[in-house]
């Protein structure tokens, strides 16, 4: 799973046959999507088949800039943020939760090759769970950072399937009388919606 990335955006680049602008593209400036997501990781063994977990989520984006820069890094920056009403761990423990990721920042390539376009992100939220998580004498509320990348599919016109990798990582901060923490890699599948 540690390769997937790499072999996403190695794909995506090599697949790539000239920079080119998508004047449509650059109209759109709102983007909705629902997701769900795995991931795999580690709490305390070092071991990332320890912990993992389900999510599920609605990500609100808007273009915040024109598009900036030239050759191949051109493109335009999207701030966003995840609604998660499902976060499931199942393995060690099952835990329930919430999360809300109020930051996300993402660089939309303007590279096309045909249909598949590259994206970086970073973001940073918070979890509440209806345990203590990671389980212990931890804290019910974590802190949640988070980066990575994908590809966006167009499909139709003005929506597009997503496949992103992302790292993971939760913790309490040390709010609660222990700090473990969550690192792990998160696999998701979306579809966007762009206005």
């Amino acid at each position: 799973m540690v390769f997937v990335l790499p072999l996403l955006i190695t794909s995506a680049l090599r697949n790539v046959v000239c920079a080119q602008s998508d004047s449509e593209s650059q109209l759109r400036t709102w983007d909705l999507s629902v997701w769900a997501a795995g991931a795999t990781g580690e709490e305390n063994t070092n071991s990332f088949s320890e912990a993992q977990i389900v999510s599920a989520g609605v990500f609100v984006g808007r273009v915040i800039t024109g598009e900036i820069g030239n050759g191949w890094h051109r493109g335009h920056v999207e701030y966003a943020a995840d609604f998660v009403p499902v976060f499931v761990q199942y393995a060690p423990h099952k835990i329930t939760g919430t999360a809300f990721d109020p930051v996300i920042l993402r660089w939309n390539s303007s590279l096309h090759g045909g249909r598949v376009s590259p994206f970086v992100e970073l973001g940073g939220g918070g979890i509440h769970t209806s345990g203590n998580f990671p389980h212990g004498n931890t804290s019910t509320f974590n802190f949640v950072a988070r980066g990575g990348g994908g590809v966006l599919v167009s499909t139709r016109r003005s929506q597009a399937l997503e496949i992103a990798c992302r790292w993971l990582h939760i913790s309490n901060a040390n709010l609660g009388a222990q700090n473990p923490e969550f690192n792990g890699i998160q696999l998701s599948v979306g579809w966007h919606w762009l206005q």
